[in-house]
């Protein structure tokens, strides 16, 4: 779903998710295994209204952890003053990779669970499964090379880039492809490069 196309009532959900990751992650950090309902009170919300974001105190648990895992954008690129978009993608990408070889299980786990909400069936549109931690770093990367796209085309880019970094494409290269982790690599360095001139080279107005 588009930013452009986001609904006010989506983006309040969005928030809500993610105030109940904050909860549990601070709660974590005081060394506490806390229940649903300590983390729902943390995050003023209710009970109920954590149990329509996460089926289990344990799948809570488990993506609060990874939440705090992934880095965020300021601190990814602290030191980093290039405004070639290849190379700060590809920092993103080295940053994702380490991040999953270290939590590859519980990242597992964490996707098994979404897709057991959605086979279950959602009713509600409105109502993330997902928290997208990937998006800001590559909005990140891009930003200092922003001037070089139009619009709509950086729009297609991040989202063509979120297909290629992450736990899907490591299982996709990991369990489908065989692929190893060199190998990997080499494929999603080139389709970084790939999709970044291709979005480069379109012409305006087009």
């Amino acid at each position: 779903m588009p930013d452009t196309v986001k609904t006010g009532r989506w983006k309040q959900r969005r928030r809500t998710r993610e105030d109940l990751l904050h909860a549990t992650a601070r709660l974590l950090k005081l060394g506490r295994k806390p229940s649903l309902e300590e983390v729902a009170d943390a995050a003023q919300v209710s009970r109920a209204t954590a149990y329509r974001y996460f089926p289990s105190v344990e799948a809570l648990l488990v993506e609060a952890a990874l939440d705090v895992a992934v880095p965020e954008p300021d601190e990814l690129f602290a030191e980093n003053q290039s405004a070639d978009p290849v190379q700060r993608l590809e920092q993103v990408d080295g940053a994702l990779h380490a991040m999953i070889a270290q939590n590859e299980v519980p990242l597992r786990l964490m996707l098994a669970n979404a897709l057991q909400q959605r086979a279950k069936g959602v009713e509600d549109g409105d109502l993330p499964v997902r928290q997208d931690r990937r998006t800001p770093l590559i909005k990140a990367a891009l930003a200092p090379a922003r001037g070089e796209f139009e619009p709509a085309d950086l729009e297609t880019l991040t989202a063509a880039l979120a297909l290629i970094v992450g736990t899907e494409a490591m299982v996709v290269f990991r369990d489908v492809l065989q692929l190893d982790d060199a190998q990997a690599q080499k494929v999603r360095r080139w389709a970084i490069r790939a999709l970044v001139e291709a979005a480069r080279s379109k012409p305006q107005g087009t």
